[in-house]
């Protein structure tokens, strides 16, 4: 997987060489979150809380609800982790106060002040999940490579906190075995080399490989396809910054190249094609060819096996799948991809290619009320919802689901309140999505 990251300072996204000098400077983060989640998750990184000077909470919320997020800086309790998964983040990144003992914050290395905290791991595993938790695990080269470690095997690196600017003296491989049963992944960022573009140093993401078992995300200087594919063929993620943001790495071909072609036959992938609302619609085979065509277009494309050539799903038809994101399984050699389908998917005119019918969903409902409203026709009652009406229709369908009585008295109208209900959000360009997600972060609190 390709992580795309959006790190925050000021209010602005920000690239920092060696997590200190700034190199560029941006403001349009809403934008990019939207952008970088068709290829994978969006690291968003608060730099500000990170280094204790400020928060940008206020502008991480609404990339929450554009994007899988995964979220870190300055996250310092368990409380503030459920908080954002309540938001709506995806996973959460945790680090500086990993390996720091509270009760001995100002002791230095000396007065035994860094250790993996496992008590913070625990309960912040407890409270999220240890399946939403990464660990960062940044680390510079040490100094004096043969101090080694207490763990006593010295990979060369040590683990550094607040913002990259405090060693810890604790080394990068025994840390991460320490922390790896509390969290799904880890976040190595190579600091010496972060926002420099000369590459990353393989040797301790190697190394890192090797020592855990869990998902690993190196960064720190990636500026070629060829170093994706080399850590892809590791078996690990990336996450790309400042090449990115060069024009370096194009993320469209990062995402092709970080896939397992090799184990594929004939070089064609599996794609399941999934609608927003996670109806199954039909599966196909794409190459290279085919994905960057995907994402050219903007409506997925597929390989024909029998034809032996490209082909836009659609392309006849009128039928697009327009792509909203693309996701690779855990082995890279197959792929989910959430597409808005442009009517019947299947050659038969079915809905689907299972044969499955189209499931009359809350996001159906819309799609029927919008396009009433943007193509009504002759004596259609839904266009002639406007904002003052429908409200009134709402406490008066509130007022008779209040007093309804049998079953069906319900049924009836508590589908006419949400029908209402529905067309007063179309009219204030809300979707269902956003109430529901809504509700979930309730749920989370």
């Amino acid at each position: 997987m390709v992580v795309a990251s959006i790190d925050l300072q000021g209010g602005k996204v920000v690239q920092l060489r060696r997590g200190s000098e700034l190199v560029l400077r941006r403001d349009n983060a809403p934008a990019l979150a939207e952008e970088f989640d068709r290829y994978g998750e969006v690291a968003v990184i608060d730099l500000d809380a990170a280094l204790g000077t400020g928060s940008n909470l206020d502008l991480i919320k609404p990339l929450l609800r554009k994007a899988e997020c995964r979220v870190g800086g300055g996250v310092k309790t368990p409380e503030q982790a459920r908080e954002l998964v309540s938001l709506g983040a995806a996973r959460i990144i945790a680090g500086s106060p990993v390996f720091r003992d509270p009760a001995k914050r100002g002791a230095g290395m000396g007065g035994g002040e860094f250790a993996v905290n496992r008590p913070f791991l625990e309960s912040l595993a407890g409270k999220i999940g240890r399946e939403r938790l990464i660990v960062a695990v940044d680390a510079r080269r040490r100094v004096s490579p043969a101090e080694g470690s207490a763990g006593g095997a010295a990979s060369g690196y040590e683990i550094t906190v607040d913002g990259w600017k405090t060693p810890t003296g604790l080394d990068l491989i025994e840390a991460a075995k320490a922390v790896e049963p509390f969290a799904s992944g880890l976040l190595f960022t190579c600091v010496d080399r972060e926002g420099t573009m000369t590459g990353i140093d393989l040797a301790p993401v190697r190394a890192l490989r090797e020592a855990v078992s869990c998902r690993v995300t190196a960064a720190g200087g990636v500026s070629t396809l060829e170093e994706i594919e080399t850590l892809a063929a590791l078996g690990c993620d990336v996450q790309l910054g400042m090449a990115l943001y060069t024009g370096a790495v194009p993320l469209a071909g990062a995402f092709i190249r970080s896939l397992n072609w090799k184990k594929l036959d004939g070089g064609l992938i599996p794609v399941i094609a999934q609608s927003p609302d996670g109806q199954v619609l039909m599966t196909g085979y794409a190459g290279e060819e085919a994905l960057a065509e995907t994402f050219v277009r903007g409506n997925l494309c597929f390989h024909s096996r029998t034809r032996d050539r490209l082909w836009m799903k659609g392309e006849h038809s009128g039928h697009t799948l327009k792509l909203i994101r693309l996701r690779a399984d855990c082995d890279r050699d197959a792929l989910l991809a959430v597409v808005e389908p442009a009517g019947p998917v299947c050659h038969t005119g079915d809905w689907s290619c299972f044969g499955v019918n189209r499931r009359y969903t809350w996001e159906y409902l819309q799609s029927v009320i919008l396009d009433r409203f943007r193509h009504p026709s002759p004596g259609s009652y839904t266009a002639t919802l406007d904002g003052e009406l429908v409200r009134e229709k709402i406490l008066e369908e509130a007022e008779e689901l209040r007093a309804a009585g049998t079953h069906d008295e319900l049924v009836w109208e508590a589908a006419d309140l949400l029908y209402f209900t529905t067309a007063l959000l179309s009219r204030e360009g809300i979707q269902p999505g956003e109430v529901l997600a809504e509700l979930d972060r309730r749920r989370k609190k």
